[in-house]
């Protein structure tokens, strides 16, 4: 869907956030910038029923006794709640839909979203399989258990996805197992629940996909991101969890009676979570540029092997102007891309940050966690803004890292002294001589390693350089890989992390490290390889700037070399 902004002026999106290198950089091309918690993925869980024993004390103070605990009865739930389900959807009208293996489930509910501003509730119910803890219960000829444990490996089972509006959320969905205990997850959006809250406040904006790249009251905008980032966004958590996992999810599988004797209540932990910076850019040609040649910067200096191009259209345009239909009251939602969509990826394990363009002339940067237990602060729900400073910390550190690799730099001082012995602590140690293959792999894997969350280990350093030698573990060793790092802190290049045994990039160093790979790989050696062979024949039709530049530097090299007496 696209349509024109209306005639009430909006201004750009100014938020209050922790400044980086990169946006400061390129100031001068912005109209603003703002950050946003984005897609949020939160697990319900009945605690009592994680374990045999509180899963079997639960079925007794349902069923009176646990006579008829076993595999059968418990298979029973899935098909009573399906039937339930089913008469239900039937009753008022609701889609039920069974989805294939693959298929986007968003984009089918998305579908049938009510047409009605104003409508709040249920609106679809999609099925899927997927993999899910069900107890297994075990019992010897008299009927006895004897053994209740989960089945290994998880059955695939199919889930219940309830597409939901929520008057604070917008489009919430809850995925919910039939199967006791009844696991569920709520899915939510940061970007959605802003929008509804602004839509309250009466704060119009220009919404394109999930991204603003306008509004009224950047002050009144501010406001309402800041409570996704503040301790007052746990309380809003459940106070949309609570408000419909009982109504109009569990109580397929047990009645509001049901729950309230057997004292089943959920409890929440955060799973995913996105934290994103947008970047607006006064013109989309500007941020295309700027957005290619850093990834042809960076890409192989952070060693990305993930670089995925969705095509669109060849050229973005400036700005759409009006489309012809008309503009809503509050805001101007532009739902699919029609332009080239480059996704710049770097997995760190269950963290994964992306740096990607939005609509005509949004760059995001987003930081996704897969699993809160990764980051080691706790994932219950009262960590959410723990979480969300650990992305935004994580975000910077990126934005820096790019930003010192996109733009690097040495002086003619570190250069003179880099080969000189240094001292670290009491220990003196040697120079840095780039001539030495060993080193140069360092400073490479070093370069790859910086946008590390909290820093990298020499055994990562000792791996990332014998992936590049191409040797075994006898090869390069980790106290190789220490002494070596050693001499990069001599050189105050790169330091200890407090008085952890990791490791991290100053942003200096980062500089220095990155300037000292290109002019010895992009500079130095292309022109020396190439001075003495003159190239035949016609030139090529498609020659890329790069290599335009490459052959005038590789002609005045060949004069400058004639007139110092050089022989090539």
């Amino acid at each position: 869907m696209s349509e024109s902004q209306s005639s009430d002026q909006c201004v750009v999106v100014e938020s209050e956030t922790e400044s980086d290198p990169f946006s400061e950089y390129y100031a001068e091309l912005l109209e603003g910038t703002y950050d946003c918690v984005d897609r949020i993925v939160l697990n319900a869980y009945f605690q009592l029923g994680q374990t045999p024993g509180g899963f079997r004390y639960w079925w007794r103070r349902w069923k009176g006794s646990d006579d008829d605990l076993d595999n059968t009865h418990l298979m029973r739930f899935a098909g009573r709640f399906s039937r339930r389900v089913r008469a239900y959807a039937e009753r008022q009208g609701i889609p039920l839909i069974y989805c294939k293996r693959g298929e986007r489930k968003h984009h089918i509910a998305a579908q049938h979203v009510p047409d009605d501003p104003d409508f709040v509730g249920l609106f679809a119910i999609l099925v899927g399989r997927a993999p899910a803890p069900v107890w297994d219960v075990k019992r010897n000829k008299k009927g006895q258990i004897m053994d209740i444990h989960r089945k290994e490996p998880y059955p695939y089972v199919n889930h219940y996805h309830f597409h939901i509006i929520d008057p604070d959320w917008g489009h919430v969905t809850i995925k919910l197992c039939p199967h006791p205990p009844f696991g569920a997850q709520i899915i939510l959006n940061g970007h959605e629940y802003v929008a509804w809250q602004a839509r309250k406040a009466g704060i119009r904006f220009t919404k394109e996909g999930n991204c603003f790249t306008a509004i009224s009251d950047a002050a009144g905008w501010a406001e309402i991101a800041e409570t996704l980032r503040s301790s007052d966004a746990v309380g809003h958590l459940a106070q949309v969890c609570e408000r419909w996992i009982y109504s109009s999810c569990l109580c397929f599988a047990l009645t509001l009676e049901e729950q309230e004797c057997t004292g089943f209540h959920y409890s929440y932990s955060n799973y995913q979570l996105e934290y994103s910076r947008n970047l607006l850019f006064k013109r989309g040609q500007q941020m295309e540029q700027l957005f290619n040649g850093v990834i042809d910067h960076v890409r192989a200096a952070l060693d990305v092997r993930t670089l995925k191009t969705i095509f669109g259209t060849k050229r973005r345009p400036f700005r759409h102007k009006g489309s012809g239909k008309k503009a809503p009251r509050l805001e101007v939602v532009v739902e699919r891309p029609v332009y080239d969509l480059t996704v710049f990826k770097i997995h760190f394990g269950k963290l994964t940050v992306k740096l990607y363009t939005k609509g005509e002339r949004v760059l995001r940067i987003e930081v996704i966690v897969h699993n809160a237990r990764a980051l080691s602060c706790g994932c219950s729900l009262p960590k959410f803004p723990q979480i969300v400073a650990h992305l935004r910390a994580i975000l910077i550190r990126f934005l820096e890292v790019i930003h010192c690799v996109d733009q690097t730099f040495i002086s003619a001082a570190t250069l003179d002294r880099l080969a000189e012995p240094s001292q670290v602590g009491r220990t003196r140690v040697g120079g840095i001589d780039l001539n030495k293959p060993r080193l140069r792999a360092v400073i490479a894997a070093v370069i790859s390693l910086a946008p590390t969350p909290n820093g990298f280990q020499v055994a990562d350093v000792a791996a990332q350089v014998r992936e590049i030698l191409g040797v075994g573990p006898e090869g390069y060793t980790s106290r190789q890989a220490a002494y070596d790092l050693k001499k990069l802190r001599g050189k105050h290049l790169v330091h200890k992390i407090d008085r952890s045994r990791r490791y991290e990039a100053t942003a200096a160093g980062l500089r220095s490290l990155t300037a000292l790979l290109v002019l010895r790989e992009k500079v130095i050696k292309p022109l020396l390889a190439g001075a003495g062979k003159p190239r035949r024949g016609r030139k090529p039709k498609n020659q890329r700037p790069i290599d335009a530049h490459y052959e005038a530097m590789r002609v005045q090299m060949c004069h400058l070399f004639e007139l110092v007496g050089l022989a090539v």
